[in-house]
């Protein structure tokens, strides 16, 4: 550890240099103070390992890296605790955690165990601070990229030239916006000879996010480079772009202003992409959506229409059945009249459907995309470099159906223009499938994340009326089968983890119903050629977190000597005698609570017993001696029932 820890005096200097710089304007402070409500609980929720709340404030826009009052970050406080979960999914989202840092350096060295200062040194700059590079790389690509061809606009500069996109070319310059504006049908433009092909180049690669240097070679030629990028940014109104290569700064200044210029950069497109992709999606009913006709020649410059149907109604597909047994469809009959038992004419079911039950047309949206930036997709990179209809150029727009609601398509489409994937829970199963078909793999694992956070995993519904136990309020959310499911189908093993999580933490609550039992068969019916020893995964998952729910139980009651199965089996075996024995002695007394059954624990005296609150039941109903007795009975009782399960489905292990 301590080739990674700076002395007491570096730490000093480091934050005297730090406070020095920022004061002077030279940098930007990067853990700013927050005394607002809405942070302060962010810090609660860190401190707490309370993950959906986390996940809550941050899609809330709280800034992940500022601090509180007493100068903690959500990360050190997370780090600080020991929530090796929310640490992880902080430096998901952004956190910060640089070495050579004042706070980077406070965050390692109060990490409460290796495995959390491993991940926090596993994040380095790339990973914890630059969550947009996918983007601008993406974006700068398709100045090389070849195949498929997606330029619109060909711009001459002496002997070179260069294939650009026009909605790139008007999102990030206001004079490209203006000029494109009056002529969108413009395919080429001509530079004036005067100014170096070099100077050109730095300016657009400006404009595709990548990164500028100084470095210009020969002394005379730098001079008329940076002359002809200083009139550029003049005249496509950029300024930043001179300023940046004249005035760079120290490393960590440099660093901060090229995370600043993608920020901005994302800003414009996505200003854009609101503008004119959202502003101009096109609702139609779904009965129509094949015969909409776009021009390709069009003032937002789409070259492709993605297609969304709405979902059907669960009861759409019976509602023709139910027309033709209803009262009205009798009556219609028999005002029509049989001919041998067959009605005659045509019998239209729809005049069967009282007014309330009218079905209302299926409608589909249509979104003018740009191919370059549906290459963020796999799915779409294969799609239109292929000789098949998607990748070849036509009058009129494609039109290509997407598998999904249209909700999710626009989630799916603010991603891949923006790296924003901002959606509500009820989504995130839905945003998980479509991200899996198109091969959208970040999009995929941020719906995981928000999916594995919901409800910490962890919240115990055991013992409802026990102050230890909490009702998790997250049940009507989800479907945890589905996010299990979820997990096997598109391979995500993070949720896998969660829902067998999830599912031990609230066992009791699912042992007997007949979906658990189904899933425990699809678990076992996973394994190709399973043998009849074989475990099934699903249940040796829940039994491990079985185990560490109630390992965890033991820690927070100080119980450190019983922290393994057969101690815990031995305090359980322990209090079954006295139960028996005390029922015996009492076989003929009158219960202690007539809406309870057993008898309270031996040597406890009946007053005190009788006393509100003091009662301590296991999940069977019987009375425990305490709250250690009641965990290690509750133990083992759900590890019979799924022994008793798995009997039933006749699956050993």
């Amino acid at each position: 550890m301590g080739d990674h820890i700076l002395g007491k005096h570096q730490i000093e200097k480091a934050l005297a240099d730090e406070a020095k710089q920022i004061s002077s304007g030279r940098l930007k402070e990067e853990n700013p103070l927050d005394t607002s409500d809405e942070f302060r609980r962010f810090c609660e929720a860190s401190r707490r390992g309370d993950l959906k709340v986390c996940q809550e404030q941050i899609g809330n826009g709280v800034n992940i890296n500022a601090r509180d009052e007493y100068d903690y970050t959500p990360l050190i406080l997370a780090s600080l605790c020991g929530h090796y979960e929310v640490v992880q999914m902080l430096l998901e989202q952004g956190a910060l955690c640089e070495r050579d840092t004042f706070q980077g350096e406070r965050c390692l060295y109060n990490a409460l165990n290796d495995r959390i200062r491993n991940l926090l040194l596993s994040y380095d700059y790339s990973k914890s601070t630059d969550p947009l590079q996918p983007l601008a790389a993406h974006i700068t690509s398709l100045l090389s990229r070849e195949t498929p061809r997606t330029a619109d606009i060909e711009v001459y500069t002496g002997d070179a030239k260069f294939y650009l996109h026009k909605f790139i070319l008007s999102a990030r310059s206001p004079y490209f916006a203006k000029k494109l504006a009056a002529a969108p049908d413009t395919t080429n433009w001509r530079l004036s000879q005067s100014i170096p092909i070099r100077s050109f180049e730095t300016c657009i690669r400006y404009l595709y996010l990548g990164e500028i240097g100084a470095n210009f070679g020969e002394a005379e030629d730098e001079q008329a480079i940076l002359l002809g990028i200083d009139k550029l940014s003049r005249q496509l109104e950029i300024p930043e772009l001179f300023e940046n290569i004249t005035n760079p700064g120290d490393r960590r200044q440099a660093r901060q202003r090229r995370t600043e210029e993608i920020e901005r950069g994302r800003d414009q497109v996505n200003a854009w992409f609101v503008s004119n992709v959202l502003r101009h999606c096109l609702d139609v009913e779904t009965s129509q959506a094949e015969h909409v006709k776009w021009d390709r020649d069009n003032a937002i410059f789409a070259d492709v229409l993605l297609r969304a149907d709405e979902d059907l109604d669960d009861d759409e597909d019976e509602e023709d059945d139910d027309d033709l047994t209803s009262d009205s469809a009798l009556k219609l009959r028999n005002t029509i009249g049989p001919l041998n038992g067959i009605p005659i004419g045509h019998f239209d079911s729809a005049a069967s459907r009282p007014p309330s039950r009218e079905r209302k047309p299926r409608r589909s949206k249509l979104y003018p995309c740009h191919r370059a930036m549906l290459l963020r997709s796999e799915v779409f990179e294969t799609m239109f470099a292929s000789p098949f209809r998607e990748g070849q150029d036509t009058k009129y727009l494609q039109i290509i159906p997407v598998d999904c609601s249209p909700d999710v398509l626009r989630v799916t489409l603010t991603y891949l223009y923006t790296e924003h994937a901002n959606f509500s829970l009820n989504l995130a199963l839905d945003v998980l499938h479509a991200a899996d078909m198109l091969f959208i793999e970040k999009l995929k694992q941020r719906a995981a994340l928000l999916i594995s956070t919901l409800g910490n995993g962890t919240a115990s519904i055991v013992e409802p009326d026990n102050s230890r136990g909490s009702t998790a309020d997250t049940d009507d959310e989800i479907n945890i089968y589905d996010v299990v499911r979820a997990g096997w189908d598109t391979r995500v093993h993070r949720l896998e983890e969660f829902g067998a999580r999830y599912i031990a933490y609230r066992l009791e609550q699912y042992i007997d119903e007949e979906e658990f039992k189904e899933l425990v068969r699809e678990s076992a019916n996973r394994i190709q050629k399973r043998q009849e020893t074989d475990t099934v995964e699903l249940i040796d998952d829940i039994r491990y977190y079985l185990s560490e729910r109630f390992r965890l139980r033991f820690e927070d009651a100080f119980l450190d000597e019983m922290m393994d199965e057969a101690d815990i089996n031995e305090a359980a075996a322990h209090v079954q005698p006295e139960r028996h024995e005390y029922d015996q002695l009492h076989a003929n007394e009158n219960p202690v609570d007539e809406g309870y059954s057993g008898s309270p624990a031996k040597g406890l005296p009946v007053d005190e017993v009788e006393a509100p609150g003091t009662i301590v039941r296991t999940l069977d109903g019987e009375i425990a001696g305490d709250e250690f007795a009641q965990d290690a009975l509750n133990y083992q009782i759900l590890l019979g029932k799924i022994e008793v399960l798995m009997g039933r489905l006749g699956l050993d292990g």
